[in-house]
């Protein structure tokens, strides 16, 4: 019996011809191996469609090709690779190509204070194109941190000091008093709000950049605010922690100017935007801050 050809749908002509700017998949499962682990991740992938009388791309020949990333270091250069061969398997059809790729990054902290140490996950994602025969790399991580209010601080001082004046009514007041009385509740009337924080971040790349300095980049900003979130901690490195929140007080204003003043630091980024959000406590809406450095979607890197 004689085997008939499979057809080839997506080779037929289309009666209504339009390139199209990107098709492919979202949402594809693979794992990746990044600073000497696997991390599940998730790809998007796909092409431009430059030949608009082509009914379809092949998208199994992208998704195929994604298996190139399995099992080496994830790096730049494999990336672009990976892209060159996506537009080489779809050559006369298109002439872009787009990975984008999120994993959760791990890193162990240690504690301000104590020995102890534990793990802190991360949100990262990997965008990556050729286009217009240029290849570019954006990294983007998610960071939180904690922020306590400048306002705040301001106005529970003041409670203070007026509970003070009105314990304490003669001039000549004993140190001994004074110092057992701003370790009751009665002499810290009020404290400052502090918020649960988060700063996102995209840093585009040089085009001589051979790693994902992912880790670096997370270090950086956490360096930065200095009020990073914590993993274990005994009572000591608790203190610490209500330490560096009262010597870092900011409105979100001040989170996004210090982490401009940062990135604008960094050698291997070219452009970045960024956003920092202070999921408040004292109000039923956040504070929202941005701020951006040459970004520009069609700059070259």
């Amino acid at each position: 019996m004689t085997q008939l050809q499979l057809p080839d749908i997506a080779a037929q002509t289309q009666e209504y011809t339009l390139p199209l700017n990107w098709v492919g998949m979202c949402g594809i499962a693979l794992p990746v191996q990044f600073e000497g682990r696997t991390a599940a991740a998730k790809v998007d992938a796909g092409v431009s469609l430059v030949d608009g009388s082509s009914r379809g791309i092949h998208m199994s020949r992208l998704y195929l090709a994604l298996e190139s990333l399995e099992n080496q270091p994830l790096t730049p250069l494999a990336i672009r690779q990976l892209l060159s061969g996506f537009l080489s398997s779809h050559e006369g059809l298109s002439s872009a190509a787009y990975l984008s790729l999120s994993f959760e990054h791990l890193l162990k902290r240690p504690a301000l204070i104590s020995p102890l140490a534990g793990w802190k996950s991360y949100a990262v994602r990997v965008d990556a194109r050729i286009e217009n025969e240029m290849f570019h790399v954006e990294l983007s991580v998610s960071v939180p941190y904690s922020s306590t209010c400048p306002c705040s601080a301001a106005l529970a001082r003041q409670l203070i000091q007026q509970q003070f004046q009105a314990h304490f009514t003669e001039q000549q007041v004993e140190k001994t008093a004074v110092l057992d009385w701003l370790g009751t509740a009665e002499g810290i009337v009020a404290t400052p709000h502090s918020q649960r924080s988060n700063a996102q971040i995209q840093v585009r790349l040089r085009n001589n950049q051979h790693v994902l300095p992912i880790t670096e980049l997370i270090d950086c900003i956490e360096a930065s605010l200095g009020t990073a979130v914590q993993t274990a901690v005994k009572r000591a490195d608790e203190q610490a922690f209500a330490l560096a929140n009262g010597q870092n007080l900011m409105f979100c204003e001040d989170a996004a100017r210090r982490l401009h003043k940062t990135l604008r630091q960094i050698e291997w980024s070219t452009a970045f935007k960024l956003r920092v959000e202070h999921a408040e406590s004292l109000h039923a809406h956040d504070a929202v801050a941005t701020s951006q450095w040459q970004w520009d979607f069609n700059c070259a890197v």
